[in-house]
């Protein structure tokens, strides 16, 4: 039974960092995976933010449905069945210092691809790689939000509908994600009903809020706010996934 002030920790995660995820499309994701990394075992984890990002990124794709590219969401479910096959066959769980290293180094090594390599989700077979990678990466460390934006950052769509298609794609990661920790991989992850429930509930409500806020802003602004709340997330994480490893 989990405790009284876990469940309320991560109640109170689920509510804020749908909220910000329904801004930017991302970078939620990455706090609540950090908090449940603090708190529970790395299965445990993964099957929690699965859960908790597939109710909030399900409910921002319906809100947001007339502006989702299908095409590009077809391609990536195509890429990320064959990840989750690749997984399945070697069964691979990360221990807890190594996720958060991945974690961390997602939004650098975002930022450092070439400028030749030019990964746009518009052009031909890019959506596809986008489903592998990032499939690999939410399998791996939970979240692939940073690397996604890289597929995104040269587009031609807006705000809107990158939020949208963004949400799409997210939402089937985190239900292969559900699917490998809670059916193919043989651990513990016996997922509180009442935690499970109240998390869904908070990121429906945080994500209903945070409409209103990206209706506001520019898409100047919003790619802006993206790129240096993933670096900041970035840095913190790999410190702290070092220090574990080191210590």
């Amino acid at each position: 039974m989990t405790s009284l002030f876990v469940f309320s920790i991560l109640a109170v995660t689920a509510l804020v960092t749908s909220f910000i995820s329904g801004i930017l499309g991302m970078a939620g994701g990455m706090i609540l995976m950090g908090v449940l990394l603090a708190l529970v075992s790395v299965p445990l984890a993964m099957m929690l933010h699965g859960i908790t990002q597939l109710a909030a990124n399900g409910w921002r794709a319906w809100l947001w449905r007339a502006h989702i590219d299908k095409q590009i969401f077809l391609g990536y479910v195509a890429g990320a069945l064959v990840a989750l096959l690749a997984f399945a066959l070697v069964q691979f769980v990360v221990s807890k210092p190594a996720a958060y290293i991945v974690l961390g180094l997602t939004p650098f090594v975002g930022l450092m691809l070439p400028e030749s390599l030019h990964l746009n989700v518009e052009r031909r077979g890019h959506s596809l790689v986008c489903g592998l990678v990032c499939t690999a990466l939410q399998l791996a460390a939970g979240v692939s939000g940073p690397i996604l934006d890289v597929f995104f950052v040269r587009s031609k769509m807006t705000r809107q509908q990158i939020v949208a298609t963004k949400a799409t794609t997210q939402s089937c990661g985190h239900l292969l994600k559900i699917v490998y920790f809670g059916g193919i991989v043989s651990t513990n992850t016996n997922v509180d009903p009442w935690l499970a429930a109240s998390m869904i509930a908070l990121a429906f409500g945080g994500t209903t809020l945070s409409r209103g806020v990206l209706d506001r802003i520019n898409d100047k602004d919003f790619r802006n706010w993206t790129k240096w709340t993933v670096l900041t997330l970035g840095f913190f994480y790999l410190v702290n996934g070092l220090l574990a490893l080191a210590g």
